[in-house]
């Protein structure tokens, strides 16, 4: 039996804490190996590698960097193309557009001995959009070899459509989705791209507004739901965390008290009395795996609101910087792996989850 080892690509914002938990919980999860592929040799990030070789995982590269790699003290011990013929899973998580290069350049020519590959939110259409917990049932190991875990907003947008306004209700509940996405600058580890004020963004697609709405959309439409969604997006000058302003408007309605039970039934959905990023971020830096929270969403309990009629629902939440994608990325590896138990293994991140924030 071949063994199970599950390779990543790339060592950024969603790379490297996904290395770490990997090795971290091999023997749980029931992975015999990782590896990693790291493109540059920088001694800027000579301790990251380090520390992520002694966790166990074993670095790759390109065959003509190894001797770059070398002389600032790494080993890597498999060419890029070795590294992925040996994988059962890869999982890409590199810059935008570049998954979709990986495919056509290597994926493709190991399709017959790997059981899958994984792409991050950026590579719209590498294959199948997956969400933890939105759209299990429909992954399908006879057709599914890609997948593209959706972007940690989207994730953000669809636990909150799902849980307040599809889960037992009635399948017309949702009359339409507005969403109004509040994006970080960049994340706290990079030092490019921040935006000096508030920047708003474009409204690119004539149907849904900005990609996550279409996404949610079209997630949804994986599992035979045609949704009313729309979604504005803005950047702020801040590295903490995205947030998420929502308005849902039902048919069927509800109370302020029946969506705090929803909320707190959903084990992927965290809650909070705190009202400022900064301190979900610390919560999350001080608790969190890697500093991460792995919820798709942490819900302001003090802007919910619920109208007189009990049609519409508004409040704000925070998307965990990456972590729903992180999960999600583990659980679609796992059912690669191990398709009619992965549920079961996967429980060993459970405490990994927060309740409330």
């Amino acid at each position: 039996m071949p063994r199970k080892i599950v390779h990543i690509v790339g060592t950024g914002t969603i790379g490297e804490p996904l290395i770490g938990l990997l090795s971290d919980f091999r023997d749980k999860l029931g992975i015999d190996e990782v590896t990693f592929h790291k493109n540059t040799p920088l001694t800027t990030d000579r301790a990251k590698v380090k520390a992520l070789l002694k966790r166990g995982a074993r670095l790759a590269t390109l065959e003509d960097r190894f001797d770059g790699f070398n002389a600032i003290g790494l080993r890597p011990e498999f060419t890029t193309e070795e590294a992925i013929e040996r994988a059962r899973v890869v999982i890409d998580c590199t810059p935008s557009g570049v998954g979709h290069q990986n495919k056509t350049q290597y994926y493709e020519n190991y399709k017959h001995n790997t059981l899958g590959f994984i792409a991050q939110g950026s590579e719209f259409g590498f294959g199948k959009m997956y969400a933890r917990g939105i759209n299990d049932e429909v992954l399908d190991t006879k057709s599914d070899q890609y997948i593209q875990v959706v972007s940690c907003n989207t994730h953000n947008l669809c636990a909150i459509i799902k849980t307040l306004a599809i889960e037992d209700e009635p399948e017309n509940n949702l009359i339409s989705g507005r969403f109004v996405m509040i994006r970080r600058s960049n994340d706290v580890s990079q030092s490019s791209s921040f935006v000096p004020s508030p920047q708003v963004g474009k409204h690119e697609d004539q149907i849904y507004g900005t990609h996550h709405a279409r996404d949610a959309a079209l997630l949804f439409k994986t599992v035979g739901l045609d949704l009313n969604l729309f979604s504005s997006a803005m950047k702020v000058n801040t590295q903490y965390m995205h947030s998420l302003h929502f308005h849902l408007k039902i048919n069927n309605p509800t109370t302020l008290q029946k969506v705090l039970a929803k909320l707190d039934g959903n084990k992927r959905i965290a809650t909070t009395d705190k009202r400022d990023a900064c301190q979900v971020f610390s919560f999350g830096r001080d608790q969190g795996h890697f500093g991460r929270i792995l919820n798709h969403t942490v819900v302001a309990v003090p802007s919910l609101h619920v109208s007189s009629d009990g049609k519409d629902i508004t409040g704000f939440c925070f998307t965990p910087q990456d972590g729903n994608s992180l999960m999600s990325s583990i659980s679609a590896a796992m059912w690669f792996l191990y398709p009619h138990s992965y549920e079961s293994k996967i429980q060993c991140l459970l405490p990994l989850f927060f309740d409330e924030v």
